[in-house]
């Protein structure tokens, strides 16, 4: 018996560390954020870093969506598991949300703070500051487009080092994101950000098709036709600004799929391997150009 508890604490202990290398969560602020209304785990942002075992010094903050209400696990540890893959450094951010009475600009100022905070730590932890991505899925993406027409640049009056940093992401990954407040938007997630009665000027400054400028950093976006949660307008409308702007990007519309499909994959027949759909694909094909994987 006393064998067997000994081998039971063992194993115990070599599955945590194994998880922990893995997979490390650490607070975005060491006190409380800004407009914190408590201490529990709804108050608490924090960043997930999943380590791959060959890094290459890129790495990408991933905003998992929701609707800003909760977060979905599959667009958030699925994604990092398979950008570890191929040498990425994955950072799954925990935001605050409406389920825990926040809204904007909440989940701007955690955003903003896990770009900087990746920045400001990437020498120690062996990263590219020049190498920083975010990603968002649905309410994610919404999030995650809000950054990169939304960052802050350098600002070393700062007393915080950390806020001192560009919160600027290197490039954007927009999975079948919420882009506008507008006509096309996803009415549960604009309520979840802006609340019940947004005034106009914040449903503008909101809507993030409009707010691209030629500082936007490039992007990769994808969405289905078939989405009938958020119309694929929403990625037309912020691809169309882009283009405007004289922003690269990489846009793709596939017919088929439903609305938070993730990676969506699947056994490949007869073997013990399974295949992501296209989309993941035509990331890494994207992600070589720009020399976030080799």
């Amino acid at each position: 018996m006393r064998y067997w508890k000994t081998l039971t604490a063992v194993a115990t202990i070599f599955f945590a560390i194994n998880f922990a290398l893995q997979a490390e969560e650490i607070r975005l602020w060491e006190g409380n954020a800004p407009g914190a209304q408590g201490s529990e785990g709804k108050d608490i942002p924090t960043l997930t870093i999943f380590k791959p075992e060959k890094p290459n010094g890129a790495s990408i903050v991933i905003c998992p969506g929701g609707s800003y209400w909760g977060l979905a696990d599959h667009e958030g540890a699925g994604y990092a598991h398979y950008l570890n893959k191929f040498g990425i450094t994955a950072f799954v951010l925990k935001y605050r949300l409406a389920s825990g009475n926040y809204h904007h600009p909440c989940m701007l100022q955690d955003a903003s703070r896990a770009i900087r905070l990746v920045r400001y730590h990437a020498p120690e932890w062996g990263l590219d500051p020049n190498r920083i991505g975010i990603m968002g899925s649905s309410a994610g993406g919404h999030l995650a487009s809000s950054l990169i027409t939304h960052f802050e640049k350098e600002t070393p009056a700062e007393i915080d080092p950390i806020e001192r940093l560009s919160s600027r992401p290197d490039i954007g990954i927009l999975c079948y994101a919420v882009i506008t407040m507008g006509e096309f938007t996803h009415n549960g997630s604009k309520e979840n950000l802006l609340g019940k009665n947004p005034s106009e000027g914040m449903i503008n400054y909101m809507s993030n098709e409009k707010m691209v400028s030629s500082d936007t950093p490039p992007c990769f976006i994808w969405h289905t036709w078939e989405d009938n949660a958020v119309p694929v307008e929403n990625s037309l409308q912020f691809a169309a600004a882009l283009r405007k702007a004289g922003v690269p990007f990489d846009l793709h519309i596939y017919e088929k799929g439903n609305h938070g499909i993730g990676l969506a994959e699947k056994k490949i027949e007869g073997t013990d391997q399974t295949e992501v759909h296209p989309w993941g694909k035509d990331l890494i094909y994207w992600l070589k150009v720009r020399k976030f994987v080799e």
